[in-house]
Protein backbone atom coordinates (compact mmCIF):
# COMPACT_ATOMS: atom_id res chain seq x y z
CA UNK A 1 0.00 0.00 0.00
CA UNK A 2 1.38 3.28 -1.17
CA UNK A 3 2.26 5.28 2.31
CA UNK A 4 0.65 8.53 1.17
CA UNK A 5 -3.07 6.93 1.61
CA UNK A 6 -2.47 7.26 4.65
CA UNK A 7 -1.39 11.00 4.91
CA UNK A 8 -4.44 11.50 2.72
CA UNK A 9 -6.85 9.42 5.31
CA UNK A 10 -5.56 12.03 7.91
CA UNK A 11 -6.84 14.73 5.95
CA UNK A 12 -10.17 12.81 5.70
CA UNK A 13 -10.05 12.20 9.27
CA UNK A 14 -10.11 15.86 10.13
CA UNK A 15 -13.68 15.89 7.89
CA UNK A 16 -15.22 13.13 9.36
CA UNK A 17 -14.74 15.08 12.84
CA UNK A 18 -16.32 18.20 12.05
CA UNK A 19 -19.37 16.51 9.71
CA UNK A 20 -21.02 14.38 12.84
CA UNK A 21 -19.75 16.07 16.22
CA UNK A 22 -22.74 17.72 15.81
CA UNK A 23 -24.93 15.00 16.58
CA UNK A 24 -22.77 14.09 20.06
CA UNK A 25 -23.44 17.71 21.22
CA UNK A 26 -27.20 18.44 19.77
CA UNK A 27 -28.77 18.79 23.15
CA UNK A 28 -25.84 21.60 24.66
CA UNK A 29 -25.93 23.25 21.58
CA UNK A 30 -29.90 23.64 21.53
CA UNK A 31 -29.98 24.77 24.99
CA UNK A 32 -27.21 27.35 24.68
CA UNK A 33 -28.76 28.54 21.54
CA UNK A 34 -32.22 28.88 22.31
CA UNK A 35 -33.50 26.12 19.97
CA UNK A 36 -35.25 22.79 19.43
CA UNK A 37 -33.26 19.39 19.19
CA UNK A 38 -34.57 19.23 16.04
CA UNK A 39 -33.42 22.48 15.10
CA UNK A 40 -29.82 22.09 16.00
CA UNK A 41 -30.39 18.47 13.79
CA UNK A 42 -30.65 20.76 11.05
CA UNK A 43 -26.90 21.91 11.53
CA UNK A 44 -26.06 18.11 10.62
CA UNK A 45 -28.67 18.70 7.46
CA UNK A 46 -27.38 21.65 6.14
CA UNK A 47 -23.89 20.82 6.46
CA UNK A 48 -24.87 17.50 4.14
CA UNK A 49 -26.65 19.68 1.53
CA UNK A 50 -23.84 21.97 1.44
CA UNK A 51 -21.23 18.82 1.06
CA UNK A 52 -23.47 17.00 -1.62
CA UNK A 53 -24.02 19.92 -4.02
CA UNK A 54 -20.56 21.38 -3.28
CA UNK A 55 -18.24 18.32 -4.07
CA UNK A 56 -19.13 17.94 -8.11
CA UNK A 57 -19.04 21.67 -8.93
CA UNK A 58 -15.81 22.41 -6.91
CA UNK A 59 -14.10 19.32 -7.67
CA UNK A 60 -15.09 20.28 -11.67
CA UNK A 61 -13.58 23.85 -11.42
CA UNK A 62 -10.40 23.13 -9.85
CA UNK A 63 -9.14 19.99 -12.01
CA UNK A 64 -6.21 22.47 -13.09
CA UNK A 65 -5.22 22.78 -9.84
CA UNK A 66 -2.21 20.93 -8.82
CA UNK A 67 -3.17 18.79 -5.97
CA UNK A 68 -0.99 19.15 -3.50
CA UNK A 69 -1.37 23.27 -3.35
CA UNK A 70 -5.14 22.09 -3.38
CA UNK A 71 -5.33 20.27 -0.64
CA UNK A 72 -3.57 23.04 1.38
CA UNK A 73 -5.91 25.53 0.57
CA UNK A 74 -8.87 23.55 1.11
CA UNK A 75 -7.60 22.75 4.59
CA UNK A 76 -6.62 26.10 4.97
CA UNK A 77 -10.67 27.03 4.55
CA UNK A 78 -11.70 24.41 6.12
CA UNK A 79 -10.15 25.56 9.62
CA UNK A 80 -11.81 29.08 8.94
CA UNK A 81 -14.58 27.38 9.22
CA UNK A 82 -14.56 25.95 12.43
CA UNK A 83 -12.88 29.48 13.85
CA UNK A 84 -16.02 30.87 12.26
CA UNK A 85 -18.08 27.72 14.56
CA UNK A 86 -16.28 28.69 18.10
CA UNK A 87 -16.84 32.36 17.81
CA UNK A 88 -20.24 32.04 16.29
CA UNK A 89 -22.56 34.45 18.16
CA UNK A 90 -26.11 32.74 17.11
CA UNK A 91 -27.66 29.86 15.36
CA UNK A 92 -27.47 31.53 11.93
CA UNK A 93 -23.49 32.06 12.00
CA UNK A 94 -23.07 28.69 13.47
CA UNK A 95 -25.21 27.85 10.28
CA UNK A 96 -22.73 29.61 8.19
CA UNK A 97 -19.74 28.26 9.47
CA UNK A 98 -21.10 24.71 9.04
CA UNK A 99 -21.86 25.45 4.83
CA UNK A 100 -18.21 27.09 4.97
CA UNK A 101 -16.87 23.97 6.01
CA UNK A 102 -18.76 21.79 4.53
CA UNK A 103 -18.25 23.31 1.00
CA UNK A 104 -14.16 22.80 1.79
CA UNK A 105 -14.80 19.67 3.35
CA UNK A 106 -16.51 18.17 0.64
CA UNK A 107 -13.72 18.85 -1.74
CA UNK A 108 -10.87 17.38 0.96
CA UNK A 109 -12.78 14.13 0.92
CA UNK A 110 -13.23 13.96 -2.87
CA UNK A 111 -9.36 14.40 -2.71
CA UNK A 112 -8.22 12.01 -1.05
CA UNK A 113 -10.28 9.37 -1.99
CA UNK A 114 -9.51 10.02 -5.86
CA UNK A 115 -5.78 10.18 -5.36
CA UNK A 116 -5.81 7.05 -3.10
CA UNK A 117 -7.44 4.95 -5.61
CA UNK A 118 -5.50 5.78 -8.37
CA UNK A 119 -1.65 6.05 -6.61
CA UNK A 120 -2.00 2.15 -5.79
CA UNK A 121 -2.09 -0.80 -8.27
CA UNK A 122 -5.89 -1.63 -9.16
CA UNK A 123 -5.61 -5.09 -6.72
CA UNK A 124 -5.66 -2.65 -3.91
CA UNK A 125 -8.00 0.22 -5.06
CA UNK A 126 -11.26 -1.33 -2.84
CA UNK A 127 -8.31 -1.30 0.10
CA UNK A 128 -7.51 1.88 -0.49
CA UNK A 129 -10.88 3.39 -0.66
CA UNK A 130 -11.25 1.75 2.58
CA UNK A 131 -8.53 3.24 4.39
CA UNK A 132 -9.59 7.00 3.61
CA UNK A 133 -12.80 6.01 4.97
CA UNK A 134 -11.09 4.43 8.11
CA UNK A 135 -9.83 8.37 8.38
CA UNK A 136 -13.42 9.15 8.22
CA UNK A 137 -15.37 6.99 10.65
CA UNK A 138 -11.47 7.10 13.02
CA UNK A 139 -12.96 10.89 13.76
CA UNK A 140 -16.02 8.76 15.46
CA UNK A 141 -13.40 7.22 17.51
CA UNK A 142 -11.57 10.33 18.92
CA UNK A 143 -13.42 12.89 17.32
CA UNK A 144 -17.36 12.95 18.84
CA UNK A 145 -16.23 11.22 22.15
CA UNK A 146 -13.35 13.97 22.89
CA UNK A 147 -15.83 16.11 21.64
CA UNK A 148 -18.58 15.60 24.44
CA UNK A 149 -15.41 15.46 26.68
CA UNK A 150 -14.83 19.18 25.60
CA UNK A 151 -17.98 19.83 25.55
CA UNK A 152 -19.28 18.76 28.53
CA UNK A 153 -16.07 20.27 30.08
CA UNK A 154 -16.36 23.75 28.88
CA UNK A 155 -19.02 24.14 26.42
CA UNK A 156 -19.68 22.58 22.73
CA UNK A 157 -17.37 25.68 21.08
CA UNK A 158 -14.44 23.66 22.28
CA UNK A 159 -14.47 21.13 19.93
CA UNK A 160 -14.42 23.26 17.06
CA UNK A 161 -11.43 24.72 18.33
CA UNK A 162 -9.39 21.76 18.61
CA UNK A 163 -10.72 21.33 15.20
CA UNK A 164 -9.01 24.17 13.55
CA UNK A 165 -5.79 23.54 15.29
CA UNK A 166 -5.75 19.95 14.51
CA UNK A 167 -6.03 21.18 10.91
CA UNK A 168 -3.28 23.67 11.08
CA UNK A 169 -1.18 20.62 12.07
CA UNK A 170 -2.34 18.41 9.35
CA UNK A 171 -1.76 21.16 6.91
CA UNK A 172 2.03 21.39 8.25
CA UNK A 173 2.26 17.34 7.93
CA UNK A 174 0.81 17.17 4.36
CA UNK A 175 3.30 19.99 2.98
CA UNK A 176 6.60 18.67 4.12
CA UNK A 177 5.31 14.66 3.60
CA UNK A 178 3.35 14.75 1.01
CA UNK A 179 4.65 14.87 -3.01
CA UNK A 180 3.45 17.12 -5.93
CA UNK A 181 0.63 15.05 -7.54
CA UNK A 182 1.27 16.08 -11.50
CA UNK A 183 -2.13 16.51 -13.02
CA UNK A 184 -3.86 15.35 -16.08
CA UNK A 185 -7.05 17.88 -16.59
CA UNK A 186 -9.87 15.82 -17.75
CA UNK A 187 -10.96 16.59 -21.43
CA UNK A 188 -14.56 15.15 -20.83
CA UNK A 189 -16.71 18.43 -19.72
CA UNK A 190 -18.52 17.67 -16.39
CA UNK A 191 -22.54 17.57 -18.23
CA UNK A 192 -21.00 14.68 -20.37
CA UNK A 193 -19.92 12.61 -17.51
CA UNK A 194 -23.23 13.06 -15.55
CA UNK A 195 -24.91 11.44 -18.43
CA UNK A 196 -23.63 8.03 -16.97
CA UNK A 197 -26.79 8.93 -14.11
CA UNK A 198 -29.19 8.07 -16.86
CA UNK A 199 -28.01 4.58 -17.20
CA UNK A 200 -30.48 2.68 -14.24
CA UNK A 201 -27.52 0.57 -13.51
CA UNK A 202 -25.24 3.72 -12.46
CA UNK A 203 -28.10 5.57 -11.04
CA UNK A 204 -29.63 2.84 -8.47
CA UNK A 205 -25.82 2.36 -7.50
CA UNK A 206 -26.03 5.83 -6.13
CA UNK A 207 -29.23 5.71 -5.12
CA UNK A 208 -28.26 3.13 -2.59
CA UNK A 209 -25.78 5.22 -0.98
CA UNK A 210 -28.69 7.53 -0.42
CA UNK A 211 -30.55 5.37 0.79
CA UNK A 212 -28.18 3.47 3.11
CA UNK A 213 -26.48 6.46 5.00
CA UNK A 214 -30.46 7.94 5.26
CA UNK A 215 -31.53 4.94 6.98
CA UNK A 216 -28.62 4.70 9.09
CA UNK A 217 -28.42 8.52 10.28
CA UNK A 218 -32.13 8.48 10.85
CA UNK A 219 -30.99 6.71 14.47
CA UNK A 220 -27.62 7.55 14.11
CA UNK A 221 -28.42 11.36 14.17
CA UNK A 222 -30.04 11.08 17.17
CA UNK A 223 -27.98 8.32 18.96
CA UNK A 224 -27.34 10.69 21.97
CA UNK A 225 -31.20 10.65 22.96
CA UNK A 226 -31.65 6.92 22.31
CA UNK A 227 -28.52 6.22 24.64
CA UNK A 228 -29.90 8.22 27.28
CA UNK A 229 -33.99 7.08 26.93
CA UNK A 230 -33.46 3.70 26.43
CA UNK A 231 -30.65 2.46 28.45
CA UNK A 232 -30.51 5.55 30.74
CA UNK A 233 -26.73 6.57 30.35
CA UNK A 234 -25.09 9.37 31.61
CA UNK A 235 -22.93 11.89 30.32
CA UNK A 236 -19.56 9.47 30.81
CA UNK A 237 -21.27 6.31 29.38
CA UNK A 238 -22.58 8.18 26.32
CA UNK A 239 -18.97 8.81 25.67
CA UNK A 240 -18.00 5.12 26.46
CA UNK A 241 -20.68 4.23 24.03
CA UNK A 242 -19.32 6.73 21.23
CA UNK A 243 -15.37 5.82 21.28
CA UNK A 244 -17.20 1.99 21.14
CA UNK A 245 -18.89 2.72 18.06
CA UNK A 246 -15.92 4.61 16.60
CA UNK A 247 -13.71 1.55 16.78
CA UNK A 248 -16.40 -0.81 15.08
CA UNK A 249 -16.97 2.23 12.39
CA UNK A 250 -13.10 2.18 11.79
CA UNK A 251 -12.59 -1.31 11.64
CA UNK A 252 -15.65 -1.53 9.47
CA UNK A 253 -14.09 0.54 6.44
CA UNK A 254 -11.07 -1.46 6.48
CA UNK A 255 -13.48 -5.07 6.48
CA UNK A 256 -15.45 -3.19 3.60
CA UNK A 257 -12.56 -2.96 1.50
CA UNK A 258 -11.03 -6.25 2.53
CA UNK A 259 -14.40 -7.84 1.58
CA UNK A 260 -14.23 -6.55 -1.65
CA UNK A 261 -10.96 -7.77 -2.69
CA UNK A 262 -12.04 -10.99 -1.58
CA UNK A 263 -15.73 -11.50 -2.60
CA UNK A 264 -15.97 -8.73 -5.58
CA UNK A 265 -18.24 -5.81 -5.16
CA UNK A 266 -21.73 -6.95 -5.98
CA UNK A 267 -21.77 -10.29 -3.29
CA UNK A 268 -20.06 -7.81 -0.65
CA UNK A 269 -22.77 -5.12 -0.85
CA UNK A 270 -25.59 -7.69 -0.61
CA UNK A 271 -24.40 -9.11 2.64
CA UNK A 272 -23.38 -5.87 4.07
CA UNK A 273 -26.74 -4.34 3.03
CA UNK A 274 -28.33 -7.39 4.78
CA UNK A 275 -26.25 -7.78 7.65
CA UNK A 276 -26.99 -3.87 8.44
CA UNK A 277 -30.79 -4.45 8.59
CA UNK A 278 -30.73 -7.33 10.52
CA UNK A 279 -28.72 -5.39 13.32
CA UNK A 280 -30.42 -2.10 13.22
CA UNK A 281 -34.22 -3.59 13.20
CA UNK A 282 -32.82 -5.95 16.56
CA UNK A 283 -31.51 -2.79 17.90
CA UNK A 284 -34.72 -1.63 20.21
CA UNK A 285 -35.11 -4.96 21.11
CA UNK A 286 -32.12 -5.39 23.24
CA UNK A 287 -32.09 -2.25 25.25
CA UNK A 288 -32.83 -4.54 28.23
CA UNK A 289 -29.01 -5.82 28.18
CA UNK A 290 -26.47 -3.37 28.07
CA UNK A 291 -24.15 -6.33 27.15
CA UNK A 292 -26.48 -7.71 24.46
CA UNK A 293 -27.13 -4.22 23.37
CA UNK A 294 -23.36 -3.49 22.75
CA UNK A 295 -22.33 -6.38 20.85
CA UNK A 296 -25.52 -5.21 18.43
CA UNK A 297 -24.38 -1.70 18.72
CA UNK A 298 -20.51 -3.24 17.68
CA UNK A 299 -22.10 -5.03 14.67
CA UNK A 300 -24.24 -2.21 13.69
CA UNK A 301 -21.77 0.34 13.37
CA UNK A 302 -19.09 -1.86 11.77
CA UNK A 303 -21.22 -2.64 8.67
CA UNK A 304 -22.52 0.90 8.42
CA UNK A 305 -18.87 1.47 7.13
CA UNK A 306 -18.40 -1.31 5.35
CA UNK A 307 -21.15 -0.47 2.39
CA UNK A 308 -18.52 2.76 1.08
CA UNK A 309 -15.77 1.08 -0.38
CA UNK A 310 -18.29 -1.51 -1.68
CA UNK A 311 -20.02 0.82 -3.22
CA UNK A 312 -17.20 2.97 -5.01
CA UNK A 313 -15.67 0.37 -6.62
CA UNK A 314 -18.67 -1.05 -7.78
CA UNK A 315 -19.31 2.78 -9.63
CA UNK A 316 -15.74 2.16 -11.07
CA UNK A 317 -15.72 -1.33 -12.57
CA UNK A 318 -19.36 -0.39 -13.53
CA UNK A 319 -18.45 2.67 -15.22
CA UNK A 320 -14.57 2.92 -15.49
CA UNK A 321 -14.87 5.91 -18.75
CA UNK A 322 -16.22 8.15 -15.50
CA UNK A 323 -14.69 6.20 -12.36
CA UNK A 324 -13.60 9.70 -10.91
CA UNK A 325 -16.32 11.79 -11.71
CA UNK A 326 -18.37 8.68 -10.06
CA UNK A 327 -16.68 8.25 -7.17
CA UNK A 328 -17.12 12.40 -6.79
CA UNK A 329 -20.91 12.00 -6.89
CA UNK A 330 -21.32 9.40 -4.30
CA UNK A 331 -19.61 11.26 -1.98
CA UNK A 332 -22.13 13.57 -2.56
CA UNK A 333 -24.87 10.94 -2.66
CA UNK A 334 -23.30 9.66 0.87
CA UNK A 335 -24.26 13.61 1.69
CA UNK A 336 -27.50 13.88 0.68
CA UNK A 337 -28.30 10.48 2.58
CA UNK A 338 -27.00 12.07 5.91
CA UNK A 339 -29.35 15.00 4.90
CA UNK A 340 -32.51 13.27 4.60
CA UNK A 341 -31.27 10.87 7.33
CA UNK A 342 -30.83 13.84 9.78
CA UNK A 343 -33.97 15.29 8.46
CA UNK A 344 -36.23 11.75 9.04
CA UNK A 345 -35.14 11.78 12.17
CA UNK A 346 -35.52 15.17 13.25
CA UNK A 347 -39.49 14.65 12.16
CA UNK A 348 -39.41 11.35 14.34
CA UNK A 349 -38.08 12.43 17.43
CA UNK A 350 -40.60 14.97 17.53
CA UNK A 351 -43.70 12.93 16.94
CA UNK A 352 -42.92 9.42 18.32
CA UNK A 353 -40.18 8.31 20.17
CA UNK A 354 -36.29 7.67 19.84
CA UNK A 355 -36.85 3.98 19.38
CA UNK A 356 -39.32 4.71 16.56
CA UNK A 357 -36.13 5.66 14.69
CA UNK A 358 -34.42 2.66 14.85
CA UNK A 359 -37.51 1.05 12.96
CA UNK A 360 -37.85 4.06 10.45
CA UNK A 361 -34.25 3.47 9.28
CA UNK A 362 -34.13 -0.12 8.92
CA UNK A 363 -37.09 0.15 6.92
CA UNK A 364 -35.90 2.62 4.69
CA UNK A 365 -32.64 -0.24 4.80
CA UNK A 366 -35.48 -2.63 3.49
CA UNK A 367 -35.66 -0.22 0.15
CA UNK A 368 -31.97 0.31 0.05
CA UNK A 369 -31.59 -3.72 -0.22
CA UNK A 370 -34.56 -3.85 -2.76
CA UNK A 371 -32.55 -0.73 -4.85
CA UNK A 372 -29.15 -2.82 -4.57
CA UNK A 373 -30.26 -6.14 -5.94
CA UNK A 374 -31.95 -4.05 -9.03
CA UNK A 375 -28.88 -2.70 -9.57
CA UNK A 376 -26.83 -5.54 -9.55
CA UNK A 377 -28.71 -7.66 -11.89
CA UNK A 378 -28.62 -4.94 -14.48
CA UNK A 379 -26.45 -5.91 -17.33
CA UNK A 380 -22.88 -4.40 -17.18
CA UNK A 381 -23.01 -3.08 -20.55
CA UNK A 382 -25.82 -0.72 -19.99
CA UNK A 383 -23.62 1.04 -17.50
CA UNK A 384 -20.73 2.18 -19.73
CA UNK A 385 -22.74 5.27 -20.39
CA UNK A 386 -21.92 7.64 -23.58
CA UNK A 387 -20.11 6.02 -26.04
CA UNK A 388 -17.80 8.86 -26.60
CA UNK A 389 -16.48 8.53 -22.88
CA UNK A 390 -15.50 5.09 -23.73
CA UNK A 391 -12.79 6.85 -25.69
CA UNK A 392 -11.43 8.24 -22.61
CA UNK A 393 -11.30 5.91 -19.70
CA UNK A 394 -8.71 7.40 -18.20
CA UNK A 395 -9.67 11.15 -17.47
CA UNK A 396 -8.93 13.34 -14.70
CA UNK A 397 -6.06 11.03 -13.22
CA UNK A 398 -3.12 11.96 -11.15
CA UNK A 399 0.38 10.44 -11.35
Amino acid sequence: MDRRVYILAVAAFVVGTVELIIGGTLDLIAADLNVSVSSAGQLITMFSVAFAISAPILFAITTRIERKKLLLITLALFSMGNVLAYLSPDYNVLMLSRIVSAASGSLLVVLCVTIASQIVQTAYRARAIGVIYMGISGSLVLGVPLGLVLSNAYSWRAPFLFIAILTLVVMVCMYFLLAKFPIKPTSIPLWQQLVTLKNRKIFTAQLTSVLFLTGHLTLYAYLTPFFTTTLHLDASWVTIFYFIYGIAAVCGGGLGGWLVDKWGSKKSIMVIITAYLIAMAILPLVTGSIYTFLVVMIIWGGLSWSITPAIQNYLIESSPGSGEIQQTLNNSALHIGIAAGSSIGGIVISQYTVETNAWVGAGIIVITLLIAFYSITRPLKQATGHANMQNHSNVGTEA
